[in-house]
């Protein structure tokens, strides 16, 4: 199986809210979307559901054009999308049913997710019954109740506490696990970090990243230094050239040039006889990636201060 998004756009009249973007998912595992506010995620995701008509391009699954109505894709919404006079059961149960679930497979199912996650006892309840957390469960519920082989998560953990986070990651876990293509829409870059393999930063509604996050990473190199001595490493930092990026009571952060200018600051804390409680040299983060990308995007197309 496989996902190929190929060249979709939306233009409303003279504004381009999405350029042509394209991106494949050929094996099991998770692609993340990411991009400032604004940037055309919700734009595109809506697009590949067919909620949202495109100006060119298409959406494959398999070969073959996706219909999310009669293939067995879930989606869960950035947005509440319950109903809040109506039961939780019965909702869930008219969303299963729409999806060409039997009542008896159904009925196991949401046995299952509610259970999973924690919502035994609310069957009964009126969504605007539930807390915001509980109701991001439930629409979790609606997406997977069908078991979809292509899954599609806008903002997932957003607004969960810690708790409720960590279970919501388990379940994406299992559902990696179980070889389900996912798409993750996601803010908190260390949750991307976390689970997906590919992505692609939006920026305005264009594509200013793509690619494998590992080799993204590596083309950078081991550029981030940081330091803790039971000292002052500051003079020793600058006989190395290095200016601290940021001091705090945990470390000292520097951009080096090249990893010999790291070890030549390492081996003069050693000759110095300073206890050394932290030496960490790393790629960028998803983050620092992510600033560099969208400043340079900005710059290069005469925006200022918008990212």
């Amino acid at each position: 199986m496989s996902l190929e998004v190929n060249g979709i756009s939306k233009q409303y009249g003279n504004f381009m809210a999405l350029h042509p973007l394209s991106f494949t998912l050929s094996e099991p595992g998770v692609y993340a979307l990411l991009g400032t506010n604004g940037a055309g995620k919700t734009t595109a995701i809506r697009i590949i559901l067919g909620m949202l008509s495109r100006n060119s391009g298409e959406v494959l699954w398999n070969g073959k054009a996706l219909s999310p109505v009669t293939e067995k894709v879930g989606y869960l919404a950035e947005e509440r999308g319950l109903y809040p006079k109506y039961k939780i059961s019965e909702q869930l149960t008219y969303f299963a049913k729409l999806r060409g679930m039997r009542s008896a497979d159904i009925e196991k199912s949401l046995a299952y997710w509610f259970k999973r996650l924690e919502l035994s006892g609310y069957e009964d309840k009126r969504a605007e019954q539930l807390s915001k957390g509980n109701q991001q469960k439930v629409q979790l519920v609606a997406a997977l109740v069908a078991d979809p082989e292509l899954i599609i998560l806008d903002e997932p953990l957003s607004g969960l506490d810690p708790v409720n986070a960590d279970l919501f990651k388990s379940v994406i876990n299992e559902q990696i696990e179980k070889k389900k293509y996912i798409i993750m829409s996601c803010h908190q870059m260390p949750v991307i970090e976390e689970f997906c393999k590919d992505i692609t930063i939006l920026h305005h509604g264009t594509a200013v990243l793509q690619g494998d996050l590992n080799k993204i990473k590596k083309s950078y190199g081991r550029v981030n230094l940081s330091v803790k001595c039971d000292g002052d490493v500051l003079p020793l930092a600058a006989q190395c050239g290095l200016v601290p990026e940021t001091i705090t009571p945990d470390k000292l952060t520097f951009k080096i040039q090249s990893e010999e200018q790291a070890k030549s600051l390492l081996k003069m804390i050693v000759d110095s006889g300073m206890p050394l409680v932290r030496y960490e040299l790393r790629e960028p983060s998803l983050h620092e990636i992510f600033v560099e990308n969208i400043e340079r995007a900005d710059k290069e197309a005469g925006r200022s201060d918008e990212a």
